[in-house]
C-alpha cells in the first residue's frame, strides 16, 4: 500500500483561511502546478511532475486553492478571482525568480490569469486540456438559467466521487474573466497539450487559445486517443518531456 503523502505546509490568508502547499527547493525556474476544478495538488500529474523535479533537482510548487484539498475554507465560496489570488499569494510568499506555470483544465485558465498578473516573472506556460472561459461554453442555456434562478447547479462527476457543483458566484467571476475572442497579452513561450478524445473540454479550445495568445512561441500538441485527464503513463511522459525542453531553454 502506498504511504500517505507528508503533511503540507500552510500559508495563512488575511481572512483566516489556510492555504496548503508543497514546495521543493531546487534549480529554477520554479515549476508551479495549478490543478483543475474540484482537484488538488496530490493528483497523478502533479505528483509525477514533482517526482521528476525531485530527481532533476528542480524547484517546484504545488498548492490547493481555498476550499480544496488540504486548504481551509468553503469550496462553494470559491471563485475564479479568489483562486487566482490564492495562487498568487502562495507564489509570492514561497517562491522567487522566474516561473514555469503548468495549468490543468481550469488550472489552465488560472495559469493565464497568473501570467497576466506576473508578466515579469512568468517565463513559460504549459496548459493541459486548458479550459479558459468554460463558464461560457461549458454550460447549456438551461444550466445558466438554473444558476441564475437557484444559485448553483450540480452535475454528476463522470470519474466518480461527489457531484460537480458550480455556484452563481463562480460563474459570475468566470464571466468577468473571459479571455478568448480577443488578443491575450502574454508573450512568453506556451505549450498546450490536449486530448482529441476529451469529452469535457473540446480540443478546439486549445486551438482557439493558441490563436488568441500574443506570443509568437506557441505550440499545440493534440493527442488523438487522449481523454480529458491525460494522466496515462504516455501522457505524463509527454508532459515531462515538454517541461524539460522548456526549462533547458529558460
Amino acid at each position: 500500500m502506498d504511504a500517505d503523502p507528508p503533511e503540507p505546509d500552510f500559508l495563512d490568508r488575511p481572512d483566516g483561511d489556510r492555504l496548503a502547499y508543497r514546495y521543493r527547493a531546487g534549480r529554477g525556474p520554479t515549476i508551479v502546478f495549478l490543478p483543475g476544478y474540484m482537484s488538488d495538488m496530490d493528483g497523478g500529474k502533479a505528483v509525477a511532475l514533482d517526482a521528476w523535479a525531485e530527481a532533476e533537482d528542480r524547484a517546484m510548487l504545488r498548492l490547493d486553492y481555498s476550499g480544496c484539498g488540504r486548504s481551509g475554507g468553503d469550496f462553494e465560496a470559491g471563485t475564479l478571482d479568489r483562486w487566482r489570488d490564492d495562487a498568487l499569494a502562495v507564489i509570492d510568499g514561497v517562491t522567487s525568480g522566474p516561473l514555469l506555470v503548468v495549468g490543468s483544465s481550469m488550472g489552465g485558465w488560472l495559469m493565464l490569469l497568473v501570467a497576466l498578473a506576473l508578466p515579469e516573472r512568468v517565463a513559460a506556460l504549459i496548459g493541459i486540456a486548458a479550459a479558459p472561459d468554460f463558464t461560457e461554453w461549458g454550460y447549456t442555456d438551461a444550466k445558466k438559467r438554473q444558476l441564475a434562478e437557484e444559485g448553483r447547479v450540480s452535475i454528476p462527476f463522470v470519474y466518480g466521487g461527489p457531484p460537480y457543483v458550480t455556484t452563481a458566484g463562480f460563474w459570475r467571476s468566470g464571466t468577468a474573466n473571459q479571455l478568448l475572442g480577443r488578443e491575450i497579452a502574454i508573450d512568453c513561450p506556451v505549450r498546450l497539450i490536449h486530448g482529441q478524445a476529451d469529452n469535457d473540454v473540446p480540443f478546439a479550445i486549445s486551438i482557439e487559445l493558441a490563436a488568441a495568445l500574443r506570443s509568437r512561441d506557441v505550440e499545440t500538441l493534440l493527442v488523438k486517443d487522449g481523454d480529458h485527464r491525460l494522466s496515462r503513463p504516455q501522457d505524463i511522459a509527454k508532459l515531462i518531456a515538454i517541461t524539460k525542453s522548456l526549462l533547458e531553454r529558460l
